[in-house]
């Protein structure tokens, strides 16, 4: 059967929370509580990531590291990213059911793509604990995918490291990359999707790489929402995405165009007229 046998899909910014504001909020809280002043687009550089890492991704960036080492009088040391980190577990999860409501469009869009037979997976930067808070919430609002791979299930190897998506693909029982779509809204999501050789999908509206509110969003000028619409479809289109989406309900249709592609030989990744009509 030479077309999509699953989808492979992030959480926060993609399916749930609506511009993945629950972690970028704690991260820019745990910084400031240690006298480190972070901007918004720095907690949302490497999201996507485990979260420890994200914390160590931070701390490596020149301008946080230049701050860190004038208020510390040295670099930053793993004993500062775990501490940081144990700030940041508490501070997340007492705020994390608050931000599992599924995005516009999602819970419609499963249900098409369940009634074509295709199954449904997720990976995710959260932990296993975090998850399972946002799992049981996101399932009484009505999203649930037919698995969730967290790092803890492939030893602490997070994105943009291909194994979560490799986990899904063994539990789902999916016969081969080039039949699998994995689509997330950061350029982490983007990488694991290239690195698995899969087809590697962008949703712009909603995702952390724009960072507006639905709110926000909403608020803009047309002119405005294509600005941001074209500068996030280029931010992942540069880091090897072979399509974005706007939304996902534009999802069946990519899968429909991206079956055709397979039908006349095409592959993830490859470039080649990869151009959704």
């Amino acid at each position: 059967m030479n077309k999509v046998e699953g989808v492979i899909l992030d959480w926060a910014g993609t399916t749930v929370d609506f511009g993945c504001f629950a972690p970028v909020n704690v991260f820019v809280d745990i910084f400031k509580d240690a006298g480190i002043d972070v901007t918004m687009g720095e907690a949302r550089e490497p999201m996507g990531m485990l979260k420890i890492d994200h914390i160590r991704a931070m701390l490596s960036m020149p301008r946080i590291a230049v701050l860190w080492e004038e208020k510390y009088g040295r670099e930053f040391n793993e004993q500062d990213v775990e501490k940081l980190y144990a700030e940041f577990v508490p501070a997340l999860m007492s705020s994390l059911s608050a931000y599992t409501d599924p995005i516009p469009g999602v819970i419609e869009t499963m249900d098409v793509l369940r009634s074509r037979g295709l199954k449904i997976g997720s990976t995710t930067g959260y932990t296993s604990t975090m998850m399972d808070v946002v799992v049981s919430n996101a399932l009484k609002k009505g999203y649930y995918p037919d698995t969730f791979i967290t790092p803890d299930d492939t030893d602490s190897i997070g994105r943009p490291h291909p194994y979560m998506i490799y986990r899904n693909m063994e539990q789902l029982k999916l016969s081969a990359s080039w039949k699998v779509v994995k689509v997330g809204d950061t350029i982490s999501d983007i990488k694991e999707g290239v690195n698995a050789g899969v087809w590697s999908v962008g949703v712009i509206i909603g995702s952390s790489e724009m960072g507006l509110s639905l709110e926000e969003f909403s608020g803009l000028s047309e002119a405005d929402k294509e600005t941001v619409i074209s500068k996030t479809e280029d931010t992942f289109m540069q880091n090897g995405a072979d399509f974005t989406i706007q939304t996902m309900r534009e999802l069946p249709q990519l899968i429909d165009h991206i079956n055709s592609l397979i039908s006349d030989g095409k592959r993830p990744n490859s470039r080649l007229a990869l151009v959704l009509v």
